[in-house]
């Protein structure tokens, strides 16, 4: 049986393919460039050339990829795109016109000259993924699932913050079942309002194994807890300093005892060390995190914790995590399996046997390491 898992960020996008087979150590890995980024790559290429280009697909990760289509109309370029591609720039569509991008159907995107570039846009290439597996001997077939991690912001309405409604949505999923797996759906229960995880369904649609989405921050903090010290502790701090958000959960005996969320750039060490110690006593306000534009925080535990006496350990994971190297929190860098950069992989992969029951048994014995310890892969046929 295996499980392809792919975590996508920022900066990467991560990729194991799960064989349960195998001990998970020997699971295959690739460690590739974020979707986002490739596409700013092909945009910056059309800029220098001077060409026009037509953004076509679905809507993905933006960041890089929307800087560059800004640097594009800057540059005096023309720059079309549909509307499901256009809303990675903006969800609200007459904004996109606004900057100058020309809003066409995907009937006529056929019809532009030839010189104009189609850019496609999605996070999830499956046939990409499953030809570079293929090039060393290593085939899909007999996949049993896939599970997917983007960021979602949500589709926040016009006049609402979409910091406020992602956090909205963060709190709804808590209070709802104190899981981290609660933020991970089967591709048929992704909620309307969460329209980057509907658009990896969309792209996905030519896999046949049915599919588990997620977000990524839930994700690597799940993952990090595989890490056997991590496992161990009875409450613990877990932070993911993403590329873009820094995402912290507290947990406890009972599930999430509280979050918040930050914008990775907008915080230094000292003042990322102020948000954790007042998550873990409870000191920390939603007020204080969104004023500072910020996502927010919320507190469910009654009781405070204290990271600076060593009561509470702050676990970190995350592509940012360097922040905190020189912290005198002395946090625990978390290495699930040996692997930092897979704890979203295995995050997904633990998701998915609650999201897929059917799956579940195969999946907790590799994670636990019940059963056998795996077959070597020289003797795997």
């Amino acid at each position: 049986m295996k499980i392809l898992t792919v975590d996508i960020g920022t900066g990467t996008q991560d990729i194991i393919l799960f064989d349960a087979r195998l001990d998970i150590e020997n699971a295959y890995k690739l460690i590739l460039p974020s979707p986002t980024m490739m596409v700013r790559e092909r945009i910056r290429r059309a800029t220098s050339r001077g060409a026009s280009i037509a953004l076509q697909g679905v809507m993905m990760g933006g960041g890089p990829s929307g800087w560059a289509v800004e640097d594009h109309l800057k540059a005096g370029l023309r720059v079309y795109a549909t509307p499901d591609a256009a809303r990675t720039l903006n969800d609200d569509l007459q904004a996109v016109a606004d900057l100058g991008v020309v809003l066409i159907s995907d009937d006529e995107v056929g019809h532009l000259p030839q010189e104009v570039e189609r850019v496609a846009f999605r996070d999830f290439d499956f046939q990409a993924i499953e030809r570079a597996f293929a090039e060393f001997g290593v085939g899909m077939d007999d996949l049993a699932a896939a599970a997917v991690a983007v960021f979602d912001h949500g589709a926040a309405p016009v006049d609402v913050s979409d910091r406020q409604f992602r956090f909205d949505y963060l709190d709804e999923r808590i209070r709802a079942e104190n899981r981290l797996s609660a933020f991970a759906y089967p591709a048929q229960e992704i909620p309307a309002i969460m329209t980057r995880l509907q658009a990896v369904a969309i792209s996905a649609r030519g896999v046949d194994a049915p599919l588990v989405v997620m977000d990524t921050a839930p994700a690597a903090v799940l993952g990090a807890r595989f890490d056997p010290l991590v496992e161990a502790l009875p409450q613990s701090i877990i932070a993911n300093v993403g590329n873009f958000h820094t995402l912290a959960f507290r947990l406890g005996p009972g599930g999430i005892e509280g979050v918040f969320e930050h914008h990775t750039g907008l915080l230094d060490r000292l003042r990322l060390e102020a948000l954790l110690v007042a998550l873990a006593d409870g000191s920390l306000t939603h007020e204080e995190v969104f004023g500072g534009h910020g996502h927010g925080a919320l507190v469910y535990g009654q009781d405070g914790l204290d990271l600076r006496e060593g009561g509470t350990r702050l676990v970190v994971t995350g592509p940012r995590r360097a922040m905190l190297s020189q912290s005198e929190l002395r946090p625990y860098f978390a290495a699930p399996f040996g692997d930092m950069m897979a704890a979203g992989c295995f995050g997904l992969l633990s998701a998915t046997a609650d999201c897929l029951p059917e799956l579940r048994e195969p999946i907790q014995n590799a994670l636990q390491r019940r059963g056998d310890s795996g077959t070597p892969p020289w003797e795997v046929r």
